[in-house]
């Protein structure tokens, strides 16, 4: 029986270059590693101030606003709490004679013009952000609806949480603690003149003692002033660390993203 006729076997044709782009012949970079991924900033309204004794200091809102970009450029998801203090502070004008309801409600909205401010200032730099206020105000932010806010985080937009938690009698570092719960962010950063928490203050006292860690009893238990008592109680029960660094240091709140920096962590 004669063979049948095998076809010659073909060489296989030879790939054609991949097309290379300017892009893709560049360096990747890899992106710089956080240790946080989402995180609470609350500083106080007296931050905004600049050197001025009252209101806001608008070269001061807008070097904060650029801190805030560096880090989220890296990455990082960011929720704000602003005070109000440097506008009205509901607990003076309760110690003035006002009804300590309607003077709270008044530092409320202290804290709407504030995160209004700092929007601004941010969406100047290209950093998209919303205000989301406790109290419905339509015309000027958003209303506080947790899953859209968790939304609007994972689109990497800044959220400033404005108008504390709606009701009288609870701080603004009661709001920060409660916002951050719920949006399970993973510390809160305060912003303050210092770089961290001492056991006096060094303002008055050169010797005093910075705290590399301390925790949530000792701070309550000393009085050190950190937060309010809810605040500390309430990171306390959620396990949320506190950090404590110095707003005033250029590249502060990037560097301890980072790994590097001054500061103290509230935990434990």
């Amino acid at each position: 029986m004669n063979d049948a006729t095998q076809p010659e076997a073909q060489p296989p044709e030879p790939e054609a270059p991949e097309f290379q782009t300017p892009e893709s012949q560049a360096p990747q970079t890899p992106a710089p590693r956080t240790a946080f991924k989402r995180v609470m900033l609350k500083i106080s309204g007296e931050a905004l101030m600049g050197d001025q004794g009252y209101g806001l200091h608008p070269p001061t809102v807008q070097r904060i606003a650029q801190e805030v970009k560096s880090v989220r450029d890296l990455g990082v998801e960011i929720c704000m709490v602003i005070g109000g203090g440097n506008i009205f502070r509901g607990l003076q004008g309760s110690a003035q004679g006002m009804e300590r309801t309607t003077a709270d409600y008044m530092g409320m909205l202290a804290t709407v013009m504030n995160a209004l401010a700092m929007q601004s200032a941010l969406e100047d730099i290209g950093v998209f952000t919303r205000v989301i206020s406790a109290i419905p105000m339509d015309q000027v932010c958003e209303p506080y609806i947790r899953r859209r806010a968790v939304r609007h985080l994972e689109k990497k937009r800044v959220c400033i949480f404005a108008a504390g938690t709606g009701n009288p009698y609870f701080t603004t570092d009661t709001a920060a603690t409660l916002r951050a719960s719920e949006m399970h962010c993973e510390a809160i950063f305060k912003g303050t003149k210092v770089d961290g928490v001492y056991d006096k203050d060094p303002k008055k006292h050169p010797d005093a003692k910075r705290y590399d860690r301390v925790g949530y009893t000792e701070v309550l238990t000393r009085n050190l002033g950190v937060m309010d008592a809810s605040a500390i109680a309430l990171a306390r029960d959620n396990n949320l660390p506190i950090i404590v660094f110095s707003l005033d240091e250029p590249g502060g709140f990037r560097g301890i993203l980072a790994g590097r920096g001054t500061y103290t962590t509230v935990q434990g």
